[in-house]
C-alpha cells in the first residue's frame, strides 16, 4: 500500500514537470511562431504609452496637462514666445468647454493641442466602446476650435491599462506618457521645480508641467534657460515621437526599428 501511494505521487509529480514543461514550450513557440520584436516585448510585459524616445541628439519636449484653472496659460504663452519654443498641451474637453478662447490662443501661437480625455475619469476603470467614445467627444471640440483633430492621447492620472493603450492605438492615436515629472502640481517652489527638471531631462525626455500649477511660471524661464545652456533644442510631442516603425521598451522608451533587426 505503501509502495503504490508513493508511486502514485511520483507520478503526479511527473505529470506536473510534464505540464509545466508543455506551457513553456508553448510559450516560447508563440514568440518562434511570430517572431516580430514588438510582438515579444507585448508578450513579455504590459502594453505601454510613449514615455520618452531614444534620440542621439539633445532634443526635449515640454508638455502642459490643462484641465481646471486657467490663471497661467497666456502666462505660459509669453514665456515660450520669447525663446520660440513650441509645445504640447493636453486639454480636456470640459477645459475647451470653459475656456475655448484660450485653446484658440495656444493653437495660433503654434503649439499643438492634445487630447487629454473630455472629463477627466479614470480610464482604466472604462471599456473600449467607453474610452473611444471620450477621446472623440475630445477630438471633436478641440477641432472644432483649431481645425485641427489631435493624434496624441495622455489618460487622466497618468492612468492606463493594456485596454487602454490597445484601444488608443486602435484608433491611430499615440498614448503618451512622460519620464520627467516636474511635481509642480504639489506646489513645489520654482526653484525646486527648475532643479528636479534639470537633474532629470536626458536626450528624447518629455517634461509634464500643467497650465494652473502655482510656480511654474515662475520656473519656467529657468528650465529653459537651463537646457539651452546645455545645448538642448525643443520640439512638440508630435514631432518628436516616431509614428511607425519602432518599438516601446520595458521603460517606456520609444525607439526606432533599424534595418538590421527587421
Amino acid at each position: 500500500m505503501k509502495t503504490s501511494i508513493l508511486r502514485l505521487k511520483s507520478r503526479k509529480k511527473r505529470i506536473g514537470i510534464i505540464a509545466a514543461a508543455l506551457a513553456i514550450c508553448c510559450f516560447v513557440g508563440f514568440f518562434v511562431t511570430d517572431g516580430g520584436q514588438a510582438i515579444v516585448t507585448a508578450a513579455l510585459q504590459r502594453q505601454l504609452p510613449i514615455y520618452c524616445v531614444k534620440k542621439d541628439d539633445k532634443v526635449v519636449a515640454l508638455s502642459f496637462d490643462a484641465a481646471w484653472g486657467n490663471e497661467d496659460t497666456q502666462q505660459l504663452i509669453d514665456i515660450l514666445g520669447k525663446y520660440n519654443i513650441k509645445a504640447t498641451f493636453f486639454v480636456v474637453g470640459e477645459w475647451v468647454d470653459k475656456y475655448p478662447e484660450s485653446v484658440k490662443a495656444l493653437h495660433d501661437a503654434g503649439h499643438e493641442i492634445m487630447n487629454h480625455s473630455n472629463d477627466h475619469k479614470y480610464f482604466s476603470k472604462l471599456s473600449a466602446a467607453e474610452i473611444i467614445s471620450d477621446i472623440n467627444l475630445c477630438n471633436d471640440k478641440i477641432e472644432s476650435v483649431t481645425g485641427v483633430r489631435p493624434t496624441l492621447f495622455r489618460p487622466p492620472y497618468g492612468d492606463y491599462n493594456d485596454n487602454v493603450v490597445s484601444t488608443v492605438n486602435s484608433i491611430g492615436m499615440y498614448p503618451i506618457q512622460w519620464d520627467v515629472d516636474s511635481l509642480d502640481w504639489k506646489d513645489l517652489s520654482a526653484q525646486d521645480i527648475q532643479s528636479r527638471v534639470l537633474k532629470r531631462v536626458q536626450p528624447g525626455s518629455i517634461v509634464l508641467f500643467h497650465n494652473a500649477a502655482k510656480n511654474t511660471p515662475a520656473a519656467l524661464s529657468g528650465i529653459i534657460e537651463g537646457l539651452l545652456a546645455q545645448g538642448y533644442s525643443f520640439l512638440p510631442i508630435s514631432q518628436l515621437i516616431y509614428k511607425d516603425n519602432y518599438t516601446i521598451d520595458h521603460t517606456g522608451r520609444q525607439q526606432p526599428v533599424t534595418a538590421s533587426a527587421q
